[in-house]
């Protein structure tokens, strides 16, 4: 069983799979039988949330498979067909799961964004209502991991028995996000205790620079900065940032976020802008490596000055105010150059990849 599964799914899984009793487990465990009891309840009534019964019989396939392989070959044909059917997440690691979770949770503590989960689709996406009340499309997320997230708590159905099932972050789910966000900044400051290591579920996200190690930049806000300027009108009482340049720059995150998954990070996304050619590592994920190479081309295509501030505030969620610090700019100019680089940004996608976008799923 993956270290990553709960223990009260351990324990339901023990009890109705492998048909160990409430007090064999509460002994292992050493905690009262009660206990056990209500973790068996508790899960049991979750099976009718999709992905929570989807990542339990995954789970417990992987343990009956120990089971039926010295039975006949049709019932280990029937233990296939059920872990094909349901997917495959006794392979992920914690590592994965807290990377994965910092990028899905933070997209799920903004204003109005759900987690919509098809039956017939592989891939769940997240959404969010805007301040016109149409629907946008901020990420997009592996069946797998969503089942572990439901697995852990950190997103609930309020109706599981809907055709597209809507996921709401729970306060464990804020809690985890705090958590997975504070050892990040200790890690960057030099007060962690766990060690910098490749490889396992400890690897950490380390950048190599001129033979040295730098921690990532920080970028855990749990709103973008396009969100808190879209909200803004001007004297006219029109909207400062459209609903068409906030998708442009949240598609720029929802790529930069994309190319870090499963991929050797980069070690300065500025270098992009300048056009300089780079040798970068092929091995990876094949969405992951075309999220970086589309991430890539904007950045060109904006080139400097432009391309910096998109890649500070719509994927590094940097303030605009350390922006203008940084850049050497004036005071409040931030804003207008922003709007004119998520203006070029727009054209360069709708020239590219069209006005919606590549498909998902």
């Amino acid at each position: 069983m993956p270290r990553w599964v709960p223990d009260a799914a351990r324990h339901y899984l023990a009890h109705t799979e492998t048909g160990q009793s409430i007090r064999a487990l509460a002994r292992a465990s050493d905690c009262h039988p009660s206990t056990v009891l209500r973790q068996v309840r508790r899960f049991e009534g979750r099976r009718d949330d999709p992905l929570v019964d989807a990542a339990l019989r995954s789970l417990s396939t992987e343990v009956l498979g120990c089971d039926v392989n010295h039975e006949r070959d049709k019932k280990v044909m029937n233990v296939e067909c059920v872990r094909a059917e349901v997917g495959q997440i006794a392979g992920l690691t914690q590592h994965r799961i807290d990377q994965e979770a910092k990028r899905v949770l933070r997209r799920l503590c903004e204003p109005g964004a759900v987690l919509a989960v098809a039956r017939e689709m592989e891939t769940a996406v997240i959404v969010r209502e805007t301040g016109e009340g149409d629907q946008m499309r901020t990420a997009m997320v592996d069946r797998e991991i969503a089942q572990a997230m439901a697995l852990k708590d950190w997103i609930n159905c309020a109706d599981p028995e809907a055709r597209v099932a809507r996921y709401f972050i729970t306060n464990t789910g804020r809690s985890a996000l705090r958590r997975l966000t504070a050892e990040d900044e200790n890690r960057a400051s030099g007060f962690s205790e766990k060690p910098i290591v490749q490889g396992g579920d400890t690897a950490w996200n380390i950048v190599e620079i001129d033979g040295g190690a730098r921690p990532p930049v920080r970028y855990f806000s749990s709103e973008s900065p396009l969100v808190g300027l879209a909200r803004r009108r001007d004297r006219d009482g029109q909207r400062f940032l459209s609903r068409e340049l906030v998708a442009a720059g949240e598609r720029l995150r929802e790529d930069f976020e994309l190319a870090q998954v499963g991929t050797k990070p980069v070690a300065d996304w500025y270098v992009f802008t300048t056009g300089a050619d780079v040798d970068l590592p092929t091995e990876g994920p094949k969405g992951s490596i075309a999220a970086r190479d589309r991430v890539r081309q904007a950045l060109t295509d904006l080139g400097p000055g432009l391309g910096d501030i998109v890649l500070r505030c719509c994927c590094f969620l940097e303030g605009l105010e350390q922006t203008e610090k940084t850049m050497g700019w004036s005071a409040r100019s931030g804003k207008i150059v922003l709007r004119i680089a998520l203006q070029r940004l727009q054209r360069h996608y709708t020239e590219t990849q069209g006005a919606l976008g590549p498909m998902i799923g």
